[in-house]
């Protein structure tokens, strides 16, 4: 009973439209993703290389999170996922007339990238942004929770049957088929009609100290160091996991495939299991962070590629519950009209230092190996659980 008490936000039917939506646009983004990285990887034969990729992808999100966070708390969400779903949906079909090319242009696929991105820094932080007013304070950290296996999921199907894509159709199809995920992302938004959404209250226009003030709280920054560390170094996995199958392990587009798709598998469960609490706090970070470590750590000492699959939903569950944990925690720790905010700078955290870490990693893998990569990312999330243990110890004594 205590498990099916985490599937609870299903049964608002506006909550479902939304996650519905969130399935379509991850699967999407997979077909899309998968595409990419192997066009690069083809191209250059480098980590390196299919790091701009992600640098493209994730720099507008540095750049623009904060701004995008104040939109979400001055305009309703709701408009501004319809305007991101019709701009997503336009970039992505460029792209797929350029890598129909047979040599196609990769700065032109990073232009490209780079306007997807900018699109999707509002993306992000309105699609979370919605939540409170899809289901109100009642069981909002329930439902931010279980919105996060909107990505697993994505990630259970959508690689399997992407590498499928791209090796019977090309990648270009898989451009399209994510371009017709964003059209359908609109129509479903469309649905939920905004006279039935939670108000949320509006913030001033000449309100620009929020994001300031917000920093000065202990259990918020603690949150945005675990994220920002955790993002850096642990979770690249779209680059990490992909270049040790193709480069580590010599395998093909199917075995890149089956092993995201088996790390999302976990990753379902590790969400189900963060939502089970009814709220989250900074403190339940430490478990988060304690799980994926270790997860990372056992993925890093598989020696062959049979092995690496079946710990992939392993890793799966570390990476499900942890996130689960950070995005139930941050909406719970703020009141309604700085939602907007506060899950920008967790977006800028989680995605804005993703260019950072690529460039890392992809050196790193080059000079050595995924695993190693995969190693590293283990410590820095343990060394993360000791942080937030320390940080909640010491706030608690000093309550008491």
């Amino acid at each position: 009973m205590t498990r099916l008490s985490a599937l609870t936000p299903f049964g608002n039917a506006r909550f479902t439209l939304y996650f519905t939506g969130q399935v379509v646009s991850n699967t999407g983004t997979w077909f899309q993703n998968l595409a990419l990285s192997l066009v690069v990887l083809e191209a250059t034969g480098s980590a390196q290389s299919l790091s701009g990729v992600t640098v493209a992808q994730f720099l507008p999100l540095l750049l623009l999170g904060v701004p995008a966070g104040r939109l979400a708390d001055r305009l309703r969400p709701r408009t501004i996922l319809l305007f991101t779903s019709t701009l997503s949906a336009v970039v992505v079909c460029g792209l797929a007339a350029i890598v129909s090319s047979a040599q196609p242009a990769i700065w032109a696929v990073l232009a490209l990238v780079f306007a997807l991105g900018t699109v999707n820094t509002f993306d992000r932080v309105a699609a979370q942004a919605i939540i409170f007013e899809i289901v109100g304070t009642s069981g909002l950290s329930r439902a931010v929770s279980i919105s996060t296996i909107a990505l697993a999921a994505a990630r259970s199907i959508g690689p399997g049957l992407a590498g499928i894509a791209f090796a019977v159709l090309g990648p270009a199809v898989c451009m399209l088929l994510n371009a017709a995920s964003f059209v359908i992302v609109f129509m479903l938004i469309l649905l939920i009609r905004p006279r039935i959404l939670h108000p949320r209250p509006v913030v001033d226009r000449q309100d620009r100290t929020g994001v300031r003030a917000m920093l000065r709280h202990r259990s918020l920054v603690t949150l945005l160091v675990v994220n920002s560390t955790v993002a850096l170094l642990a979770l690249n996995l779209m680059l990490v996991l992909t270049s040790t199958v193709t480069l580590t392990y010599r395998a093909d587009a199917t075995s890149v495939g089956a092993v995201h798709a088996l790390n999302a598998l976990g990753a379902i469960v590790g969400g189900v299991l963060a939502a089970v609490p009814p709220t989250a706090s900074v403190r339940s970070l430490a478990v988060g962070c304690l799980v994926l470590g270790g997860a990372l750590g056992v993925s890093a000492a598989a020696p062959t590629l049979a092995v690496f699959l079946v710990l992939g939903p392993v890793l799966g569950l570390g990476v499900g519950l942890y996130q689960g944990l950070l995005n139930a925690s941050a909406q719970a720790s703020v009141p309604p009209e700085q939602l907007g905010r506060t899950m920008s700078l967790v977006t800028v955290g989680n995605y804005g230092v993703a260019p950072i870490g690529a460039v890392v990693m992809g050196a790193v893998i080059d000079a050595t190996s995924g695993r190693v990569a995969l190693a590293i990312g283990g410590c820095a999330a343990l060394c993360m659980a000791v942080f937030v243990w320390v940080r909640t110890r010491a706030r608690a004594t000093v309550t008491e």
